[in-house]
């Protein structure tokens, strides 16, 4: 009988093909990256929503890194909006903000949920392994506390449009991974007067040793094969550290820490190798009595709200319910 925990035979020149490294160990521009609008552009007619890129400096710290900011165009008079701290996919070794299916998705996150969005830029794998992602997340939260306190360089977008006491931590799949660790962090620090009001995971990226059914169900699946899940985390986790890490398996240390959160927003589709991992995400929420709100669609693929725009109408419209308190259907 054939070993369930083993993958079938890849290479790595395949993994690193998908990835954008090339046997060199160099990086590859594969995939289309934009610049951030900030004002009209007449080549977009239907633009929903401005961007600029905001250098973090956080004081004693040599790493550089940047968020994109992106409020709405049509925005309310005198009305502040709620902020979503957001963080891309990419199997934490791949991707940028800057990727176009991101940038634009956050476009119409900022549009559609009528929101503030601040979209962080990462350190990836394997060059910087985790904790590496989760240690520059924290630093853009910090800045954003920073913000809120009316620092020395005060950002005019969020002083003039966001409500720093409605934030809200969420990401897409090794995205979602790394919100949720990161939320757990900063629900140890005092944020005053920043609130975080809840934590929002669209297809998190967790794993372990033992497989889902719906992973050898989906073993060859064309968005997220079981071969290139195990290649991210090889690539991610710290030296010799297995898929039973805490950093890939939340349930492996300390999950009771989900109780500081406020409210959990989680969702996924049948059609993703990860859906049973979320479903007993949302099980073990609930186990520790935390408020889920949950969506788990039939159909659909890993990353579907980004190619998708049916999917990610109903996404975001699940999402402004959430953030704007009021209930998504629970299936």
């Amino acid at each position: 009988m054939a070993d369930q925990n083993k993958t079938p035979s890849h290479t790595w020149k395949e993994v690193f093909d998908v990835i954008g490294i090339n046997l060199t160990l160099t990086r590859e521009i594969r995939y289309p990256m934009v610049n951030a609008t900030p004002f009209w552009d007449p080549n977009q007619p239907n633009q929903v929503a401005f961007s600029k890129d905001v250098h973090i400096n956080l004081p004693g710290s040599k790493i550089k890194s940047f968020i994109r900011l992106y409020i709405p165009v049509d925005l309310p008079w005198k009305t502040k909006l709620p902020l979503i701290i957001y963080f891309h996919g990419g199997g934490f070794v791949s991707l940028s903000v800057a990727n176009v299916e991101f940038h634009d998705h956050c476009n119409n996150l900022a549009a559609r949920v009528r929101s503030v969005v601040a979209s962080v830029e990462y350190r990836l794998a394997p060059e910087h392994p985790l904790p590496a992602a989760y240690e520059d997340a924290l630093r853009a939260i910090h800045w954003i506390k920073s913000q809120a306190l009316y620092s020395l360089h005060p950002d005019p977008w969020l002083h003039q449009f966001a409500d720093f006491s409605r934030v809200f931590i969420m990401g897409e799949s090794s995205g979602g991974n790394i919100a949720y660790h990161v939320a757990l962090r900063a629900s140890e620090l005092d944020l005053e007067p920043m609130k975080i009001q809840g934590v929002l995971l669209d297809q998190p990226f967790f794993g372990g040793v033992e497989r889902t059914s719906s992973e050898l169900r989906l073993i060859e699946d064309p968005y997220l094969p079981l071969y290139m899940s195990d290649a991210y985390w090889s690539l991610a986790l710290p030296f010799q550290a297995n898929r039973d890490h805490e950093f890939c398996n939340p349930f492996i240390y300390g999950f009771d820490r989900v109780r500081r959160l406020p409210r959990w927003f989680v969702k996924d589709d049948e059609g993703d190798p990860l859906i049973d991992r979320s479903k007993e995400f949302v099980r073990m929420l609930e186990l520790n009595k935390v408020p889920v709100v949950y969506r788990f669609n039939p159909g659909g693929f890993h990353g579907v709200e980004l190619e998708n725009n049916t999917a990610a109408l109903a996404f975001f419209h699940d999402v402004k319910n959430f953030i704007y308190n009021t209930r998504a259907a629970e299936d």
